[in-house]
């Protein structure tokens, strides 16, 4: 998922986001969160062009692109009620998981 879907999913702005993924930067290996190149983001605007992409044509910065486990640490270091929540529910959903195993 990209930076700003889950600005908005976590209910804060892109800019502090981004912010809070820096200074916890050591948490993000690059098979949890890299930064999308120009070209990158050039083809992601060009296949979905219907998508939520086309809101934020003006970036000044190129966008985060997160992982499934990078999403998982975004919400431990973001400080919002959502993410929170969002936190909460993903430690949930994974010990349900775990449980159910044989």
């Amino acid at each position: 998922m990209l930076d700003f879907d889950l600005a908005a999913l976590y209910e804060v702005e892109t800019k502090r986001l981004k912010e809070a993924v820096r200074r916890n930067i050591n948490r993000f290996p690059s098979d949890f969160m890299f930064e999308l190149d120009k070209q990158e983001f050039i083809n992601l605007r060009s296949q979905i062009a219907s998508s939520s992409l086309t809101k934020h044509g003006g970036l000044r910065y190129l966008p985060f692109a997160f992982t499934e486990h990078g999403v998982t640490m975004l919400s431990s270091i973001l400080n919002s009620e959502k993410a929170i929540e969002i936190n909460i529910s993903i430690v949930r959903f994974d010990m349900n998981s775990i449980s159910h195993l044989p």
